[in-house]
């Protein structure tokens, strides 16, 4: 479960990361695109971000209940 979570962290963060950088460049843009996108992106992000940090505290958890020979 370790290597779960050691691909799964880095993958949700970085899935947060471009979309946080894709979403300020809709909104930035503006235009069509812009009034199109940039709002649900940022909303797409915020929903990446509480699956994130559910992956860290789940993360967390696991190591805690683990112990020291899991």
């Amino acid at each position: 479960m370790d290597t779960f979570f050691q691909y799964l962290i880095p993958i949700s963060l970085i899935a947060v990361t471009v979309t946080l950088f894709i979403g300020l460049f809709a909104l930035f843009r503006g235009g069509d695109f812009g009034r199109s996108y940039s709002n649900k992106l940022m909303r797409l992000r915020v929903v990446l971000q509480a699956i994130a940090v559910a992956v860290l505290v789940a993360a967390v958890w696991w190591r805690h209940n683990a112990g020291p020979g899991g």
